[in-house]
């Protein structure tokens, strides 16, 4: 396992790609924009720098030297030689599925699909291409150097061989897995998504400020982050839309999205990406 594809170019893109490069593996990183990878290319060069100033003292390559393992291309082409591919798309069905109708003809059989979804059933996805059995979803947190554990999802025809490999991988630059079982959700979003859209509504309610729900989480019950830093980390836009999909999934009231939470992504009001969600980043008025 030499080369991996990793498909999109998005912030989890940027950090498996990054992360995989420094542990000496060829990346394909691929994307339907030059702009989003020129700028996803700035983005991992800046991470690395970033990286070095905490690791004063220590040997570590050169920006230059990592870069020079990811080849940035628009071309699924440059797939068909790849070992393993890591999904990061647009967290929509149809857009997912179009993905896997492109990477399923080019990739070579044995290459298995590691599906990065926060909500989306690895199953259905898996029985679009003609390996369901080498379909495994691998639901990564950010930041993902950060994180030394991912979600995995076994879906209903995926092999044990496809979850060997699946954890060669990812120990390969230093990662574990917890493995769970197929259902819209699985267990991170299914719980954490319900915590964030309940902050939303009691600040929606006005019962407390943002910080004040967050402070609570944090100085009572030692989080390290509160659900509406989470949510404005993650991106508001993203919330909302895995609130949709468990609701669609599951019919289930516990899951409707809080009226606040949708009119500040209507508002343009996306978290930290945008400069502003439940706190104002381009002020500085950042939770400590």
């Amino acid at each position: 396992m030499q080369k991996i594809g990793v498909v999109g170019a998005g912030t989890m893109g940027i950090g498996i790609s990054q992360s995989l490069a420094q542990a000496g593996l060829e990346v394909v990183l691929v994307d339907i924009s030059d702009d989003i990878l020129a700028r996803s290319k700035v983005e991992i060069r800046k991470n690395i720098r970033f990286s070095a100033l905490f690791k004063k003292g220590q040997a570590s390559e050169s920006a230059d030297a990592v870069l020079e393992r990811i080849i940035f291309t628009t071309d699924y082409q440059l797939l068909d030689d790849v070992d393993f591919l890591v999904e990061n798309v647009t967290e929509k069905y149809e857009i997912k599925q179009s993905v896997y109708g492109i990477i399923d003809q080019i990739c070579p059989e044995h290459c298995v699909f590691a599906v990065n979804t926060s909500c989306i059933s690895i199953t259905k996805l898996a029985a679009g291409t003609k390996r369901p059995d080498r379909v495994i979803g691998m639901h990564f947190m950010n930041p993902v150097a950060l994180k030394p554990t991912i979600e995995a999802i076994r879906g209903f025809h995926t092999s044990e061989e496809t979850i060997a490999t699946a954890r060669n991988f990812l120990a390969r630059f230093g990662k574990d897995m917890i493995l769970v079982n197929d259902l819209p959700g699985f267990v991170s979003n299914r719980i954490s998504h319900l915590l964030m859209n309940e902050a939303a509504f009691v600040v929606q309610d006005q019962v407390a400020e943002s910080k004040d729900v967050d402070d609570i989480f944090k100085k009572c019950f030692n989080h390290a982050m509160g659900p509406l830093e989470t949510a404005d980390l993650i991106g508001l836009d993203t919330v909302v839309h895995s609130l949709d999909v468990l609701y669609e999934s599951y019919q289930d009231s516990k899951y409707r999205v809080c009226p606040l939470l949708r009119k500040m992504v209507e508002a343009g009001l996306f978290g930290r990406k945008s400069g502003r969600g439940f706190y104002d980043y381009s002020s500085q008025e950042i939770p400590e």
